[in-house]
């Protein structure tokens, strides 16, 4: 089924503060641009200093008054809501995230439905969220802890799948009472707006969710802000460094989702025919516009030579196209600069010693000529410390490499500074176990990729990361304990008796 038929009237956003649109103050604003054609898409507030100010104030007065009035049921319920909410309006969040940043509209739409799971799961655990009692040596006093939330939350996100990465960012933080300010990445800021208003149909009350647009001011502003109690980021390892030290400047916590160089390891006794569909999905399906993209494929030497010629040939075969219609299998990157670093980089792995296998270029496509199209690529013949084995290139580029043995591939797999995922497709299942124990990722597939849930964490080793999404651990970063301490008894605690 292809999408809605998208309109080319140019779309016009605000902010989304304390329940209702509201300009920028300086009337700055930018343009988006639909990758597909290269057109404009729409245009959206160049938020300051100021306009930030004004969204993570209304959050903190929707902390401090209406959202923790309501009861943890109450909270949990109207996150279900919004969820359904969010769910009936999936085509239309697909249509847009497809139009501003290229993937397959069946991918968005399906990440639109699914978050209401999240909602779901996480508005469960609004009301399990509990502290415990304390037996203390001291039989007298009562003991015990409370899990209070931390405040307002900021939650920068990026552009590759928008909706379903805000709300596994925001989801926990609800549910733990907080309220959060969202600044959606600048190449896709509609749908944040869009999930803000539905927050408010659904009955969560205004201030609660908050979004402001905009570039390097605005995430600088909401960072540094005085009333951010803590930062939930997704994006790049550079920028994650950067939020992450000017968080500790102020003293508060960071959740990061950051950067991936992620290996499909492949033994000689792997189902093939799984193995072929795996590596693809893991890397073309969503042009590797994903944090977890299975760039790196590691393919034992017996069957190194035939199952690349399988992957090259479908990789040739694959349809390129409008993303929004059916019968496209794989649309274009989301942005111009992503688009030119697809290209700098494979030349530079060229000019490292890889050979291109298939693609390695720029693709134009009759009346989308000037749209952002790369074509799915395979390269061979780099070294593990070659840059492009090394660095993410957020693109449909696949490296690959033979192996002789286990040994031989956990050096190779481990052997970047990331550490977000891994897969392992093997028949041996004793040896598919072993192997997620040496492999240094957050999350280690056997015979499977790119698969998540929302009660599975999710997050990586080393330089991917801090802390985890989804599941219940999740909502335990979002709040803080508190330590109760009741003397029961009347008798009276003479400061200078030393009792033994």
């Amino acid at each position: 089924m292809s999408a809605p038929s998208g309109t080319t009237a140019l779309r016009h956003y605000a902010n989304y503060i304390n329940g209702r649109d509201q300009p920028g103050r300086d009337g700055g604003v930018f343009q988006s641009i639909n990758p597909t054609t290269g057109a404009i898409w729409g245009d959206f507030v160049e938020s300051s200093a100021a306009d930030v100010d004004t969204a993570v104030r209304a959050a903190h007065s929707a902390f401090e008054g209406p959202w923790s009035a309501l009861s943890p049921t109450r909270r949990g319920r109207l996150m279900m809501r919004w969820g359904e909410l969010i769910a009936a309006s999936a085509d239309k969040i697909g249509t847009i995230e497809t139009e501003q940043n290229g993937k397959l509209f069946a991918e968005m739409r399906t990440q639109a439905r699914v978050a209401q799971d999240w909602l779901t799961y996480f508005g469960g655990l609004a009301d399990k969220i509990e502290g415990r009692v304390i037996p203390l040596d001291r039989m007298s006093i009562l003991n015990y802890t409370v899990l209070e939330p931390l405040g307002v939350v900021a939650a920068i996100v990026p552009w590759n799948s928008p909706t379903f990465l805000t709300i596994m960012s925001i989801a926990p933080a609800l549910a733990a009472g907080n309220t959060v300010v969202i600044k959606p990445s600048e190449v896709t800021s509609a749908s944040a707006v869009e999930l803000a208003r539905l927050a408010e149909e659904a009955g969560i009350p205004p201030g609660v969710v908050n979004v402001v647009t905009g570039g390097r001011i605005a995430g600088e502003a909401l960072v540094d802000h005085p009333l951010v109690a803590k930062i939930s980021f997704t994006g790049s390892d550079a920028a994650g460094r950067t939020i992450a030290a000017r968080a500790g400047q102020r003293l508060i916590g960071c959740t990061l989702e950051l950067g991936g160089k992620s290996p499909n390891i492949v033994f000689d006794d792997a189902d093939i025919d799984q193995v072929e569909a795996g590596v693809l999905s893991g890397i073309f399906a969503a042009a590797g516009q994903t944090c977890v993209a299975g760039s790196r494929a590691f393919f034992q030497k017996k069957i190194y030579d035939r199952l690349v010629s399988r992957l090259v040939d479908r990789a040739n075969s694959i349809r390129l196209g409008d993303p929004l219609k059916a019968e496209s299998q794989m649309g274009p990157v989301a942005s111009s600069a992503q688009l030119a670093k697809d290209e700098r980089m494979v030349a530079q792995a060229v000019a490292d010693g890889a050979e291109i296998l298939a693609g390695g270029k720029r693709v134009r496509l009759e009346g989308l000529e000037n749209g952002y199209f790369y074509a799915p690529t395979i390269l061979q013949g780099a070294g593990s410390l070659d840059f492009i084995m090394q660095n993410e290139v957020f693109g449909p580029v696949l490296c690959v490499a033979p192996f002789e043995d286990e040994d031989d591939v956990v050096a190779m797999a481990n052997s970047t500074p990331f550490g977000l995922a891994a897969g392992v497709w093997t028949n041996d299942i004793r040896r598919g176990h072993l192997m997620a124990r040496r492999l240094r990722a957050g999350t280690v597939w056997i015979n499977t990729y790119r698969a998540l849930a929302f009660n599975s964490p999710f997050g990586g080793f080393k330089d991917s990361g801090l802390g985890r999404q989804n599941g219940a651990e999740a909502v335990n970063q979002f709040l803080q304990t508190k330590s109760v301490w009741c003397e029961l008894s009347r008798d009276i605690q003479d400061p200078f008796v030393i009792k033994t």
